[in-house]
């Protein structure tokens, strides 16, 4: 086999392997039209059982009954770890697990605009739950939130960016990847709990060791009530 028809083989399998993961979002609504979409409940009825197995032990060890009443997911950029904190019978929180962030996007500081990359950093909701996404599954947040739009109004900028997603996979442009088993005992749990009972703060880095700087000569005023906003959200929620 000569040396240029080696070469041509690998660009190829190198250019299928990219097109296989980065325009997920090309092939997989062709597959989806030809096959047929799932319904949420598609979803629970096949992974539930598995899930529910695997995370029920760990409720029960913080004395906290399955499903709870309400959640916190606590997402660390720099640190790459989403932690799951649940409310026991008397409104104390208490550290369930946590999980490895497999990609996200971006640097530290918030997203500002459309195509940045940037992961947001706040305190969010979920608004909807995927079963069909092009990431296996995901779970959308409500960015830009309130506060996010009253900043970007007062700037002038008119596409601050949306559809940012909790989601399968280890491939991430502003979204948190979390890859499929992951995501799929998120999924579950978010549904088995109620989206609306569901709080999402993501933030640059770990606040209850390291206190939340922001840049003054690279980021605009607001991140700093920003970083304060989060680091308050964060001193709620001690594993000490």
């Amino acid at each position: 086999m000569s040396r240029k028809y080696l070469l041509t083989i690998i660009i190829m399998a190198l250019l299928v392997i990219g097109f296989f993961l980065f325009a997920r979002g090309l092939w997989v609504p062709v597959k989806q039209k030809i096959f047929g979409k799932k319904t949420t409940n598609e979803i629970v009825s096949l992974y539930g059982a598995r899930v529910r197995d695997e995370l029920i032990p760990f409720f029960k060890q913080n004395n906290i009954s399955y499903p709870p009443k309400e959640l916190t997911f606590l997402a660390l950029k720099n640190e790459k770890r989403l932690e799951i904190w649940a409310k026991d019978s008397n409104d104390k929180n208490k550290f369930i697990r946590s999980y490895k962030i497999r990609k996200l996007s971006g640097k530290t500081g918030p997203k500002l605009r459309e195509g940045d990359y940037q992961v947001p950093e706040g305190i969010y909701k979920i608004i909807g739950l995927n079963p069909n996404s092009s990431y296996h599954l995901s779970m959308k947040l409500n960015y830009p939130n309130e506060f996010d739009l009253a900043h970007a109004k007062i700037e002038g900028r008119t596409k601050p960016g949306s559809n940012i997603f909790i989601h399968g996979k280890a491939v991430s442009i502003g979204c948190l990847a979390m890859g499929d088993k992951t995501i799929e005992e998120l999924f579950i749990l978010a549904n088995d709990v109620g989206i609306n009972n569901i709080t999402v703060v993501i933030s640059p880095l770990d606040p209850r060791v390291n206190i939340l700087k922001y840049n003054e000569k690279k980021q605009p005023k607001w991140v700093k009530d920003l970083y304060k906003n989060i680091g308050a959200e964060f001193s709620k929620y001690n594993k000490t």
